[in-house]
């Protein structure tokens, strides 16, 4: 007999996760289970499990988590109960009653290791396991499956559906030398939040003005302080440490065993998600080492809410036929969404066939042309102070999709540069990289790269972007060689993208020297960017000249 606390639980994911249908069976929640850790701390866990009769033969699903197992941010682990699956929901090391100090990434491995052997060893394990997750939820499946399907196979995860996530969280928060400062000190003020909690947790979903008020803070190290009134820990870190060689990174990154993980995986993702190039590194790096992952690629942000239903049902479908049996409910291993098309298209894989490098150049006179380069400079002055803002792209805001840069391109910090309007459709399928010759008037720089659609209309709309900075502290052994002119080649490798100009359109494209504050300013001094507080004003000059002159190698699919 169905209780008043399932009907009322059912009611709540019913109205929370809308347009996802639940599952027939009830269930019942086992709260604070406590799970022992190798050196004796113990998390919390709750267990989820489905409640009636004729429940399948399916795994045991493993979630590990820092935000939370109760409310609408556990939806998705009681949905996959009410389909039948028996689930344990964790939070990691020092958050929601677990024991420990929470330092992000740092002890997952460890912690997960334990978790899933001690999985395994309960009555209710049902014979066998996969795990789940999006984001950081992702993350902590990376940190164990590679090196458990190496050393533990019989304990490891059996299969792995992987979120809007990437292994290794250093190579987003110094994003090509640049401090993804919008997403890492947004992450900090919300576990700060989090570990407060009460009306705080309310608090995030409105406006915060005392965080906007923090990006615009230097030195970086003191954004944490200005942000939450004391320093983090994890922050600080984060802020000194700016090369990815450090040990601080390295231990914490993943990257080199997913090609060791051999058990099933699901990958989903969007075009505007923050993790998107590294997510689809690692699809490559299982598709090279001979794997079959499954791949859906869909036009949404990292918390786009209508990615809840095709993520739902999707995951429901490799489960089940992985591990009941269930006819494959895809043609193809990668199912992706053509942006300007607004068309949905199965494909053998990602990127798909006949998709090759197309050379496009940037002109003295604004233009944008396959022809040989024309010669001269655009120049530009940035100032720290009044930093190019940030519009629109990947975050972790719930609004991520293209937005209208006529206004942003009307600013004199930016160069702006458009193709003729196009005879025939063009499509692109794959990731574009650039090569901007570049000189600074000042130590250190970035440089930002734009494609944007540009409609019959007037309307210049995004379609992705990239960074890279230039002589700082943690770019030192990657930095391109000066000719004798002073201009570097600068290869800014932009968010893939798979996208459709139709014909009348043109091709936009922006360089400019910072998006604040998805990414922190370049003060320009070269200074470690923990310390920097002054600013310089530099001048910024684009080289047309010469066979390699600047450029953007587009994907091009030939269909």
């Amino acid at each position: 007999m169905t209780t008043l606390r399932q009907r009322l639980t059912r009611a709540l994911d019913a109205r929370t996760r809308k347009g996802v249908e639940l599952g027939p069976y009830d269930i019942t929640i086992e709260r604070d289970l406590r799970v022992p850790m190798d050196d004796g701390i113990e998390l919390l866990a709750d267990l989820i499990r489905p409640v009636g009769d004729d429940i399948p033969s399916l795994p045991t699903i493993v979630i590990r988590g820092p935000y939370g197992r109760r409310g609408p941010l556990a939806g998705s682990a009681r949905a996959l109960a009410y389909e039948g699956f028996t689930v344990l929901f964790q939070s990691c090391r020092g958050t929601w009653g677990s024991s420990g100090l929470f330092t992000p990434q740092i002890d997952e491995q460890r912690d997960g290791i334990a978790t899933l052997r001690w999985v395994r060893k309960q009555p209710w394990f049902t014979g066998h396991l996969a795990t789940y997750g999006q984001s950081y939820m992702g993350y902590t499946q990376w940190a164990v499956a590679g090196r458990m399907q190496l050393e533990d196979p019989e304990n490891a995860s059996e299969a792995l559906v992987l979120i809007t996530t990437m292994p290794d969280f250093g190579a987003i928060t110094w994003d090509n030398g640049a401090f993804a400062l919008r997403n890492a000190l947004g992450w900090t003020r919300m576990m700060h939040r989090m570990r407060r909690g009460g009306l705080a947790m309310i608090g995030m979903a409105l406006p915060d003005p005392k965080l906007e008020k923090a990006f615009a803070v230097l030195p970086l190290s003191a954004g944490d302080s200005a942000a939450t009134g004391e320093e983090i820990h994890w922050y600080q870190d984060w802020t000194r440490h700016e090369h990815l060689s450090d040990e601080y990174w390295t231990q914490q990154s993943h990257a080199a065993s997913v090609a060791d993980v051999t058990a099933p995986v699901s990958m989903i993702t969007g075009w505007y998600d923050i993790f998107l190039p590294w997510q689809l590194d690692d699809y490559a790096h299982l598709v090279e080492a001979g794997h079959s992952p499954r791949l859906i690629l869909g036009p949404w942000g990292h918390t786009s809410p209508a990615m809840a239903t095709p993520t739902h049902t999707e995951t429901i479908a490799f489960l089940k036929e992985t591990f009941a049996g269930a006819s494959s409910s895809r043609p193809t291993p990668v199912r992706a969404f053509e942006t300007g098309a607004d068309e949905w298209h199965d494909l053998e894989s990602w990127p798909p066939s006949g998709s090759a490098a197309q050379r496009w150049r940037l002109t003295s006179d604004g233009g944008l042309s396959t022809d040989a380069a024309t010669g001269g400079v655009t120049s530009y002055t940035y100032d720290p102070t009044d930093a190019t803002p940030a519009v629109g792209g990947p975050s972790l805001l719930p609004k991520t999709e293209p937005v209208d840069n006529r206004e942003h391109e009307a600013r004199p910090d930016l160069a702006v540069f458009r193709s003729a309007a196009l005879d025939a459709p063009l499509e692109i399928a794959g990731q574009p990289v650039a090569h901007i010759r570049f000189r600074s008037s000042a130590p250190s720089y970035d440089v930002f790269v734009r494609i944007t659609d540009v409609h019959p209309d007037g309307r210049s709309m995004t379609v992705c972007d990239g960074i890279r900075r230039i002589g700082a502290v943690g770019t030192v052994d990657t930095d391109p060689v000066p000719d004798a002119d002073g201009f570097r080649e600068v290869d800014v490798s932009l968010w893939p993208a798979f996208h459709r100009f139709a014909a009348g359109h043109s091709i936009g494209i922006q360089v400019s020297s910072g998006a604040h504050p998805r990414y922190a300013r370049n003060p320009g001094s070269a200074e470690a960017a923990f310390d920097a507080a002054e600013t310089q004003v530099a001048v910024q000059e684009i080289s047309h000249d010469g066979a390699d002159a600047s450029r953007i190698e587009l994907p091009v699919l030939g269909r």
